[in-house]
């Protein structure tokens, strides 16, 4: 029996290999990608980011609990990491604030090292959301390292993107500094026992009143793609014609998720953010984006594979070695190596 199979009957020990096969990018992962991809589409994939220390992974943990004692889906989870950008190395330890979750097998963690990727988000990530989409899971969770401005990459990829912010981290405005806070549908203030929490929500409260777009425009490869949003349900539902779009206002969602506080209701926004993008046709917009995203990706990734293939190392490194000396400029650099060297 295949991986793909085994995978859409339903076998934890074959889900978690294929992973492995699929992070790995093994000849086995993308055959087995390629006979699974006819059975996605079907998941909610949810982005959660935010500054490191907002308390990110214990949201994630409460949530998936609300989301398997409340409407019985089955929750997977993928936890990137950082990789050290010295050893490699990743610690991966985002599981040990979900200890909740243990034992239930409707709930499946994964944890996954960036391996050096930029946006917070492993090259590999969508394809791990596929196989769990195949296999079954209602909700996928999608927690990103927290990297900041490049954690666009987040928003490209889920429907929904939850941007996590805390008071007293020494900025009452540190998302907004770091450019996360335009691509939230939904904005978290966790740990909201704390002091501070007011002038945190005031200040995000404010930039929201300030930016108030009745639309924005995402560039993706030159082409733009128009985002309207609607203020009875909190986040960006893309449209090609959005002028009769009503607009979307990401609301602002108090929680203490040590405590469990907050978390019904965060639930209750992500569902009226799933209902707005649904009646507004946002959803099949974001699908058919974030599909376009991965196939210009792996345009991208065989090109360069055939260039490889198709150029000498020494013709590579006789360039290089020009280019170091000063002799030929990168645009000559390429154009030789392009026309075969």
């Amino acid at each position: 029996m295949t991986y793909s199979q085994a995978v859409l009957n339903g076998e934890r020990l074959a889900l978690s290999r294929l992973l492995t096969q699929v992070e790995n990018d093994a000849l086995e992962g993308r055959a087995a990608l390629i006979e699974l991809f006819p059975h996605t589409g079907k998941a909610h994939l949810i982005g959660v980011t935010g500054s490191p220390g907002t308390g990110k992974s214990s949201l994630v943990n409460q949530l998936a609990l609300h989301y398997r004692k409340t409407a019985q889906k089955r929750v997977a989870i993928i936890a990137v990491d950082p990789s050290s950008p010295f050893t490699g190395g990743a610690v991966l330890g985002d599981r040990v604030r979900m200890r909740d979750l243990s034992g239930d097998t409707g709930v499946f963690i994964r944890s996954m090292a960036t391996r050096g990727s930029l946006g917070g988000l492993a090259q590999s990530t969508a394809n791990m959301a596929q196989v769990f989409d195949a296999a079954g899971y209602e909700i996928i969770i999608i927690e990103t390292v927290g990297a900041g401005q490049s954690e666009v990459d987040v928003a490209r990829l889920a429907h929904t993107t939850l941007v996590v912010e805390a008071p007293g981290l020494g900025d009452d405005i540190q998302a907004i500094k770091a450019g996360i806070l335009e691509i939230a549908d939904i904005l978290v203030v966790n740990k909201s026992d704390r002091p501070g929490v007011e002038n945190t929500e005031k200040a995000l409260k404010s930039m929201l009143d300030l930016a108030h777009p009745a639309e924005r425009i995402f560039q993706h490869h030159g082409t733009a793609m128009r985002t309207s949003y609607d203020q009875t349900s909190g986040g960006p539902a893309s449209k090609q014609d959005s002028s009769s779009a009503p607009i979307w206002i990401p609301p602002i969602q108090r929680t203490i998720s040590t405590e469990g506080k907050g978390i019904a209701e965060l639930a209750e926004a992500i569902a009226r953010h799933v209902a707005h993008l649904t009646h507004s046709g946002g959803w099949a917009v974001r699908e058919r984006a974030r599909l376009e995203v991965e196939l210009d990706a792996l345009i991208q990734e065989t090109l360069v594979s055939r260039f490889r293939e198709q150029v000498s190392q020494s013709q590579y490194e006789d360039a290089l070695t020009k280019m170091i000396q000063r002799k030929m400029s990168p645009w000559e650099a390429v154009k030789l190596l392009m026309n075969g060297g």
